[in-house]
């Protein structure tokens, strides 16, 4: 009767904090991810009007994780340390507004430092809620929940480019289509910012939305596993940073956002190029690839806590990756094949997250955890600055996109070889966890 009436209170919780939670940081990933990549979009027009050459807007495009860089580690122990809502609402107002000064940048100094502040204000919410997600969800539900939380990664490129498409086409108030693209996608960002203030809470104890004995239920499972992980080593955060697992990770996740931003600053001028279509066109396109990685985000999420096993999931999605941006780079002369080869990369660019952030929680806890999600964040999404200015370089210098590809699909396989060699924590495997 007791494990009847335990598993009632664990579905019902579990229902609870999904329903309550995961749209609106669906939601608010979404606003992010668009404000953070949709000047891929407006480059179809941007650059033109600003003169800038391929080298120029793939600096400024990654200039954004510099900034990013400087404040991860200590926004992501607040996050852990302080009041998740009130600093991720800190976060999102001030994107909100850079994101639409962007909308009004005039030269080369403006592009650069807009990007950079752009960077400097979002630092801390992708890993931040990483560990916003470690305080609701059990370890075992946790790929799964990682995964509906990225989805809004594929969603806002699905949704985003045909929308920057639309707005490419208006010239209102005598300011550009590429202008209207940052200012109209930056202000849902500013108001969603402060109801966030409103509508999130930090800890399952201070949930107002749940039941008693559901707290107790949650509560008790989360301090279970912190002491299951505990007993097998405590770590400080000193101790994380030096971790062997944490630094392959950082490698492996700089590796991998090096292809990641690569690929999608770059794809709507490669998919122009190639076509010669319009920018609605190329837009509508574009969302192909990223309507693949949610459908694999999705399959490889849940087959991962089904399966209770991460770094395999996490290796073949990058080897999809590699395999489709080698494979479109043999091609770009047919652009049919290369949008399904596109398509391949798009499915792994994104399946292999959830798996891959399941990681870092197995086998550290509290501050230890939170400053090693962090780093590793910081530190691999340097590779976007890398990706995308490499690729930039590589046009500029060869006149072509195929040696850009070609570094994008080798950043690929180092990652997938990389999560290969971390060491699977021991006592993940265990069902009592």
């Amino acid at each position: 009767m007791e494990n009847l009436q335990g598993n009632e209170i664990e579905k019902r919780t579990r229902l609870k904090i999904t329903k309550k939670l995961m749209p609106f940081l669906i939601f608010l990933f979404i606003l992010a991810y668009i404000d953070r990549v949709n000047v891929g979009y407006a480059n179809l027009e941007m650059s033109k009007d600003l003169g800038f050459n391929p080298e120029i807007f793939g600096f400024g495009a990654g200039i954004f994780f510099f900034g990013y860089f400087l404040l991860e580690i200590p926004g992501t122990l607040l996050v852990e340390n302080w009041s998740a809502r009130k600093w991720l609402a800190r976060i999102i107002i001030s994107w909100g507004f850079l994101a639409i000064f962007m909308g009004f940048i005039q030269n080369t100094t403006h592009f650069y430092l807009i990007r950079f502040l752009l960077g400097l204000a979002e630092a801390g919410f992708f890993p931040g809620i990483i560990v916003y997600l470690s305080h609701w969800f059990r370890y075992q539900d946790r790929a799964k929940a990682v995964a509906m939380f990225m989805t809004a990664l594929p969603f806002a490129n699905i949704f985003g480019s045909p929308l920057s498409g639309l707005i490419l086409g208006a010239n209102w108030f005598g300011l550009a289509g590429w202008r209207w693209v940052f200012i109209l996608e930056g202000i849902p960002a500013v108001i969603f910012g402060f109801v966030t203030i409103f509508y999130l809470t930090d800890r399952p104890n201070e949930a107002k939305w749940l039941a008693d004995d559901e707290k107790e239920w949650i509560t008790n499972e989360l301090e279970r596993e912190k002491t299951v992980k505990k007993a097998v080593k405590h770590f400080s955060i000193a101790e994380a940073f030096k971790n062997r697992n944490v630094i392959i990770l950082a490698l492996a996740y700089f590796c991998a956002v090096t292809c990641v931003y690569g690929f999608t600053f770059w794809l709507p001028t490669i998919l122009k190029g190639l076509s010669g279509y319009s920018n609605l066109q190329v837009s509508i396109i574009a969302a192909l690839p990223y309507s693949a990685g949610l459908v694999a985000m999705l399959c490889l999420g849940w087959s991962s806590d089904r399966r209770n096993e991460r770094r395999w999931h996490t290796a073949f999605s990058l080897l999809a990756v590699c395999v489709g941006l080698f494979l479109s780079s043999l091609v770009l002369d047919n652009v049919y094949l290369a949008i399904a080869m596109f398509c391949l990369a798009g499915a792994g660019l994104y399946s292999y997250l959830p798996s891959f952030w399941a990681l870092p929680t197995a086998f550290l806890t509290e501050s230890a955890a939170a400053a090693s999600i962090g780093l590793i964040n910081s530190v691999g999404n340097l590779g976007g600055f890398v990706g995308t200015y490499i690729v930039g370089f590589l046009t500029n210098k060869t006149g072509t996109f195929y040696s850009g590809v070609i570094y994008l699909s080798c950043s690929a396989l180092a990652a997938a070889i990389l999560v290969l060699m971390v060491k699977a924590p021991n006592f993940s495997e265990e069902k009592n966890i």
